[in-house]
């Protein structure tokens, strides 16, 4: 199955190249620029791109980016710190971000005689974000099965969904991920913060995989005392 990923350079999507890779036909690597505050985790899709031997497409989304206001990605906003699960991360969602990289997505698939498009969201990403959920997943693969009928059939391949992001650590391990190669945080400093959000959560998913975590985190104690508010 000829796929491309849709690759950010973070844990989820670079896990997922390489299980790509190894279980199907890798054929590109895909990421945005959506004129994020950071580009760091894109240096990183392009080094997992070089190191799976693939081409590696940066799609210039700027001026649409623009658009798209109101998100500490992408605003002037300062990026809460905290688990995922607390209303305060709601500000780090970039409206219809994924249905308009996925659009994209499938048009360069159709493009290049691709079979699948596969991203890495996965269950951890419901609460906060609605096009990460099955049910967007399921809607937005109809829609692309009308926009592309007659021309291609493309599927959208999206492993992750329903599976925690510790459950990615132990796929991603089992096909040899580089997680030290990866970069989550949203603050987009020498090292990972160890504060925000995806630092929260990364800390989190190595501790329940029980597998080492290779990432150097500025703060790497917050994440314990943050998860353990959360259970109370």
């Amino acid at each position: 199955m000829k796929t491309i990923v849709i690759c950010s350079g973070g844990l989820d999507s670079v896990s997922l190249a390489h299980k790509v890779a190894d279980e199907n036909d890798l054929i590109g690597l895909v990421s945005f620029d959506y004129g994020q505050r950071h580009k760091k985790e894109v240096e990183f899709a392009a080094r997992c791109a070089d190191r799976l031997g693939v081409p590696h497409d940066l799609i210039d989304m700027r001026h649409i980016g623009q658009h798209l206001s109101g998100s500490a990605l992408t605003d002037d906003v300062d990026v809460p710190d905290g688990h995922y699960a607390e209303d305060s991360m709601k500000i780090t969602v970039v409206p219809n971000r994924n249905a308009i990289m996925l659009a994209i997505a499938f048009g360069i698939g159709a493009a290049k005689g691709a079979d699948a498009v596969a991203a890495a969201v996965h269950g951890g990403d419901h609460f906060i974000y609605p096009d990460c959920r099955p049910e967007f997943i399921d809607a937005f693969e109809a829609m692309q099965k009308h926009a592309l009928d007659g021309y291609a059939a493309i599927r959208l391949y999206t492993p992750f969904v329903h599976i925690p992001k510790s459950a990615i650590v132990i796929e991603g391990a089992a096909h040899g991920t580089p997680f030290g190669d990866t970069w989550s945080c949203y603050k987009g400093g020498e090292k990972h913060c160890g504060r925000c959000g995806t630092c929260v959560e990364r800390q989190e998913a190595f501790a329940l995989a029980e597998v080492i975590d290779p990432t150097e985190y500025d703060d790497p104690d917050f994440w314990k005392t943050t998860v353990e508010k959360g259970q109370l």
